[in-house]
């Protein structure tokens, strides 16, 4: 299990401003970056490397 201890959750540019499906992105943790829902913060969490990461946002921004 990953320490998230100390993430600084930001809100993904590509969540709506609506309230409704919001996503939240920690990268200021070392050696992983965290992604939860903004409706549970609490919640669970998914934590990638940061070159997983840098693969899915690539992948993303070209659909």
């Amino acid at each position: 299990m990953s320490d998230l201890t100390g993430a600084m959750w930001r809100k993904s540019s590509r969540s709506g401003g609506n309230g409704g499906q919001c996503v939240e992105v920690a990268d200021n943790l070392s050696g992983i970056v965290g992604v939860r829902d903004s409706k549970d913060p609490t919640g669970p969490a998914l934590v990638f490397g940061p070159a997983a990461w840098r693969a899915f946002v690539t992948h993303a921004k070209q659909r």
